[in-house]
């Protein structure tokens, strides 16, 4: 077990008999009770779950705007004090090198990015760094929670009065313990991320647990579901260094005229196109399971893929080639035998109530 990092909140977990996987070089609660139960305790109350593997980067000097500006797809001119902003980092050739949140905290910024990819990211950010711009890996000495769920603003404002004002994307600044209270999340639900310095995460997780026994410790294996019903990316699946923003379904986050790195090649490097599709026979289908059209051509393949704990029916994202983008119908082979699958919009699950 010594060859992953812990949480600080690794020993709860362990009381709690959670089931600990080892996971972006972490070891992470799956799950307390089953990944189905967690799924739909987080969609119908609130859960709370451990994601301090995450990243957090701290950008700060006169020209921070302008550099994050150049490294990230959207446009952060527009992110006033208070405010979130999801986005992505690209190579020179469009390729997305990870997805991040964007955090204007008034005095600096904050990035936070995926476990996977921390190192990568920040060799990457030093190497294009500008002038007058400070940037400091703070992941190690920050943890990180999410409350998600309908009740989950009920029950948070009672230790953080000043959450009933945010809307969806806005956050508090950092408190005189330098907490970070926002309203983001993962899991469609109306949901808060609380950042913090180490040595209070305990006390905030214990303070949240003895509010209501309705909130209930939840593991990255329901995080996954509820994030797969909302159609969200997730690196490694969907996103890549193969793959640009546009491809991905993300060209809302794609400001060509912020003249950001990789920018110049995405438009002329558009190969295939991510999907939803969604079954109404018994299948299940799983990431790795090739795509076929009607005629049994293969044209492409799942990403991202399972059960839908809510709607109780197989979904999945797929990248197809861009030439059959306007398909609607098509055939996936799970243990040897086709299965239809129809095109969908997302949201899967779609009374979400993160924008409650």
């Amino acid at each position: 077990m010594n060859d992953y990092q812990k949480t600080e909140l690794y020993s709860i977990h362990k009381n709690l008999n959670a089931k600990l996987v080892p996971f972006s070089g972490f070891w992470m609660p799956l799950q307390y009770s089953s990944i189905v139960k967690e799924h739909h305790h987080v969609r119908s109350s609130c859960g709370l779950f451990d994601v301090s593997h995450m990243g957090e980067f701290i950008v700060h000097g006169k020209n921070s705007e302008k550099f994050i500006q150049k490294i990230t797809t959207n446009d952060v001119s527009k992110l006033s004090p208070g405010k979130v902003q999801y986005s992505a980092f690209c190579n020179h050739n469009g390729g997305v090198i990870d997805d991040l949140l964007v955090y204007n905290l008034g005095s600096h910024y904050m990035l936070v990015v995926n476990a996977s990819n921390i190192e990568k990211n920040f060799k990457w950010l030093k190497s294009n760094l500008i002038e007058d711009v400070s940037l400091v890996d703070k992941s190690n000495q920050t943890s990180l929670l999410a409350l998600q769920g309908p009740s989950s603003q009920e029950f948070l404002k009672k230790l953080y009065s000043d959450i009933s004002k945010l809307k969806y994307y806005e956050t508090l600044l950092p408190d005189s313990e330098k907490v970070v209270v926002a309203r983001t999340g993962y899991s469609g639900e109306l949901g808060f991320e609380i950042y913090a310095p180490n040595s209070k995460i305990v006390q905030i997780w214990n303070e949240l647990l003895s509010v209501s026994s309705d909130i209930q410790p939840v593991g990255l294996g329901c995080r996954d579901s509820l994030r797969l019903e909302m159609g969200y990316c997730l690196y490694g699946n969907e996103l890549n260094e193969e793959t640009n923003t546009v491809e991905a379904g993300l060209s809302w986050i794609t400001k060509y005229d912020t003249d950001f790195i990789g920018s110049k090649f995405i438009k002329d490097n558009i190969s295939k196109r991510l999907i939803a599709i969604s079954t109404e026979e018994r299948a299940i289908p799983r990431s790795g399971y090739k795509l076929f059209s009607m005629q049994e051509k293969e044209i492409g393949i799942i990403t991202s893929g399972g059960m839908s704990p809510s709607l109780k029916k197989g979904i999945a994202l797929a990248y197809i080639d861009k030439e059959f983008k306007n398909e609607t119908e098509f055939k996936v082979v799970i243990r040897d035998k086709f299965f239809i699958f129809n095109k969908t919009k997302l949201p899967f699950y779609k009374e979400g109530t993160y924008l409650k």
